[in-house]
């Protein structure tokens, strides 16, 4: 019975890797989608304003 106690580890882990992918699958977009978009634009724009005086 060794090898199932070997073998359990790997299969929970990758159980818990495929829940991980599909959730994050499943959360893209959607109501939040423009809201996230907008601040991730917001956070570039001020990354980039930020970096144009130091040329």
């Amino acid at each position: 019975m060794d090898y199932v106690s070997a073998l359990v580890p790997p299969f929970v882990m990758a159980a818990f890797f495929i829940a991980l992918v599909v959730t994050i699958v499943k959360t893209q977009g959607g109501a939040n989608k423009a809201k996230e978009d907008a601040a991730v634009d917001a956070v570039i724009a001020n990354a980039e304003a930020t970096r144009q005086p130091g040329k």
